[in-house]
C-alpha cells in the first residue's frame, strides 16, 4: 500500500474530506457499563453536522464499554473467544450511534466484518465508499472480524481501504497526547505535532504500536483530541487543528 494510493486516491475528489472517526467504547458508556444515550446523542449530533459541512464520515466503534478480549482472558475466558464478545460489543454500540444519527436525519450504514445480515451490511470497501459519496455515514463493527486485532488497527485498515485523508482519535478524559499522563504530572505538555517514532519509541498513549506502525508505514495521519468539549467532533471532522497531530513532522509541545 503506498502514500499515493492509500489516501491520495481520494484528495482531487470534489466531494471534500473524508475522515475515519474512532470512538473508544469507553465513550460511548460515559465511563460505566453500558452505554450512555445523553452522550452518544450530542456525538450523533456532531458528526450530522459535519456531514452537513460536506465531510464523508466513517466510523469504527470500540467495544470496551462491553466485554474487553483481554480483561475476559484475565477472568478465565479463552482469549479468541473474549475477542468475539467484544466484536459483538461493538456492534451494539454500532447500532446505538446508527439510531441516534438517524433522529438526527442522517442516512447511516453499519457493515459488520462478521456476517449478520440481519443487523447490517458485510464490510466491502467499494460499496462504503460509494455510502460515503452520497452523504450517508457509514459505521464499521465487530473490529477486524478475527481476534488479536485491536480496533485502533481496524481503524487504521479501515482508513487506507477506503482512502481517507486522516484518522481521528476521539479520547474520554484527554484533549490530546502528552509527553507524561496529565492527570499526574502538572509538568506534562501536550503535543501540536507528534512524529510517529517519537510516539513509538517513547510509547505514548496515541494507540497499540501495531496500529501506530500501520500508520506510520502508510503515512496515514492521525488526530488525536478530546471528546468531552461541546462542538469537538465537528471542529475535528471539519479538519480544525485540535489536539494532536500524528504523523512525519517533527515533534512540538505547546
Amino acid at each position: 500500500m503506498s502514500d499515493n494510493c492509500s489516501h491520495g486516491a481520494h484528495s482531487g475528489d470534489q466531494n471534500g474530506r473524508r475522515v475515519l472517526l474512532k470512538l473508544s467504547g469507553e465513550a460511548f458508556g460515559g465511563g460505566h457499563v453500558g452505554i450512555d444515550p445523553q452522550v452518544v446523542r450530542r456525538i450523533a449530533s456532531e458528526i450530522a453536522e459535519a456531514v452537513r459541512r460536506n465531510v464523508q464520515v466513517a466510523i469504527v466503534v470500540g467495544g470496551g464499554n462491553f466485554f474487553r478480549g483481554a480483561q475476559l482472558q484475565q477472568a478465565g475466558i479463552d482469549r479468541s473467544r473474549g475477542d468475539y464478545m467484544g466484536m459483538l460489543g461493538t456492534v451494539m454500540n454500532c447500532l446505538a450511534l446508527q439510531d441516534f444519527l438517524e433522529q438526527e436525519g442522517q442516512a447511516t450504514r453499519v457493515q459488520s466484518a462478521i456476517h449478520m445480515t440481519q443487523v447490517a451490511e458485510p464490510y466491502i470497501p467499494l460499496k462504503a465508499i460509494r455510502h460515503l459519496e452520497k452523504g450517508r455515514v457509514v459505521i464499521f463493527g465487530a473490529g477486524a472480524g478475527m481476534p488479536y486485532f485491536s480496533t485502533d488497527t481496524v481503524s487504521i485498515q479501515r482508513a487506507l481501504e477506503i482512502h481517507c485523508d486522516e484518522v481521528l482519535m476521539g479520547k474520554n478524559g484527554v484533549d490530546g497526547v502528552y509527553t507524561a499522563d496529565p492527570h499526574k504530572d502538572p509538568e506534562a505538555k501536550m503535543f501540536t505535532s507528534l512524529s510517529y517514532n517519537r510516539a513509538l519509541v517513547d510509547n505514548l498513549a496515541v494507540m497499540d504500536a501495531s496500529a501506530l506502525s500501520m500508520a506510520r508505514d502508510n503515512a496515514m495521519k492521525i488526530r488525536v483530541f478530546g471528546l468531552e468539549g461541546v462542538g469537538n467532533v465537528t471542529a475535528a471532522l471539519s479538519g480544525q487543528p485540535l489536539g494532536t497531530l500524528v504523523g512525519t513532522d517533527d515533534s512540538e509541545t505547546k
